[in-house]
This record gives C-alpha cells, structure tokens and sequence, in this order.
C-alpha cells in the first residue's frame, strides 16, 4: 500500500474507533531469554563489548525473533506496531561503540515491522500500521543530574 493510501486509512480508521498499539518490546525480548551469543550473531561475533541487552540490534542478529514479536501483538489485536528502536540513538549505542550503525537499525527495524504489517494485513484484509519509536536516552541532557543542584 502507498504510504498516501496508509495515511488516509489510518486517518479513516482513526475517525471509527480507538486503535490499540502494540506492548513492550523489551519484555518480550527479556522472556525469550536471548543470549550474548543471540545478541551478537555472526556479524557480531567478535565485537570488543558485550552486547546482551542492546534490544534495537536484534533487529539485524535475530530478527526473526523480533518479527514473532510483532506478530504475535497483531494477533493479540494491535493495530499499531512499535519499531524496536527504543535506543537506536547514536547516544544510547555509545555504549556498546555502535554509534555508526544507527541508521541501519533504524531501517532495519522499520522494514522489519512493516513487512510483519503487511503480511499480516494481507492474511487478514486489516490493515496495520508501524510507528516509530524514539525512547530517553542513557545520559541526562541537563547540565547536572541533580535536580536540587541545577
């Protein structure tokens, strides 16, 4: 579907009723109980840090695991997926020294969850929508990270 057709469908579904966004990636990412084998893949293999609990690069070192994920919140009843971009800022992948693949685990992600989307809504005549996802980062923006001490 052209993303002018996606617009006006989900401004259209949007006048109809409430739409239902998908839950938390990183639970569902801790209950399948990866590994830092999991977390690093071949790509990965030998990475100078750990890399267990760097969510956003399953995207490309397990993404089937993610793209079940996404699938299993559709069949729940999600209307909306969530990218798993959560830390896919170059702050946040500082500290695992993968500043420079954050445009590639934003895309990925994206295509990632729109391809679940789509088959989705191909099996069920629905459509599904992606939204992206931008979380906090790891380090405070103030200059002092006590609030009594600005």
């Amino acid at each position: 579907m052209a993303a002018s057709d996606l617009t006006a469908s989900l401004t259209q579904r949007l006048a109809q009723r409430i739409l239902i966004l998908d839950g938390g990636m990183g639970t569902m990412l801790q209950n399948a109980q990866l590994s830092e084998d999991d977390f690093r893949g071949e790509r990965f293999r030998d990475w100078p840090s750990d890399l267990k609990g760097n969510n956003d690069l399953l995207a490309l070192t397990c993404p089937d695991v993610v793209a079940r994920i996404h699938r299993d919140y559709l069949e729940a009843g999600a209307d909306i997926l969530e990218t798993n971009t959560f830390n896919s800022t170059r702050l946040s992948q500082a500290d695992y020294g993968m500043e420079d693949l954050v445009p590639e685990l934003n895309r990925e992600s994206a295509r990632l969850a729109r391809e679940v989307c789509d088959a989705v809504a191909a099996e069920t005549d629905i459509p599904r929508y992606v939204a992206g996802v931008l979380g906090p980062t790891s380090r405070t923006a103030s200059l002092s990270p006590d609030v009594n001490d600005p």
